[in-house]
C-alpha cells in the first residue's frame, strides 16, 4: 500500500531535468504530452526549451537566430525554478 502511494506521487513528480529537443537525452515525450508549467524568477515562462530544478536553470531560445544546422541558438539563464505538470492542479488553486 505504502509502495502504491509512493509510485504516485513519483508518478505526480515533474522529472528533474527536461528538454523539448528530440536529440536530448533528457528529451521525455510521456512528460511532454502532460504539459510542463515553468516559472522562473517568480514568473511563468512558455518559451522554455530546457531546465534542470537542481542546478538552478533554464535555456531559452536567443531570438530568432539558428546555427549553422538550422537548430536554434539558446541562452542559459540562471536562477529559482519551479516545475508543475499542466494537467495538474495548482496547490494554490486547491487551497482557494
Amino acid at each position: 500500500m505504502a509502495e502504491e502511494i509512493a509510485q504516485e506521487a513519483a508518478g505526480d513528480t515533474p522529472p528533474d531535468r527536461l528538454s523539448n529537443n528530440p536529440r536530448s537525452p533528457h528529451f521525455d515525450m510521456a512528460a511532454l504530452q502532460r504539459g510542463i508549467g515553468v516559472r522562473f524568477k517568480e514568473r511563468e515562462r512558455t518559451d522554455v526549451e530546457e531546465y534542470c530544478i537542481s542546478e538552478g536553470w533554464i535555456r531559452v531560445q536567443a531570438g530568432k537566430a539558428v546555427d549553422r544546422h538550422g537548430i536554434p541558438v539558446t541562452v542559459k539563464l540562471s536562477g529559482p525554478v519551479q516545475v508543475w505538470f499542466a494537467d495538474a492542479v495548482p496547490e494554490a488553486a486547491q487551497e482557494a
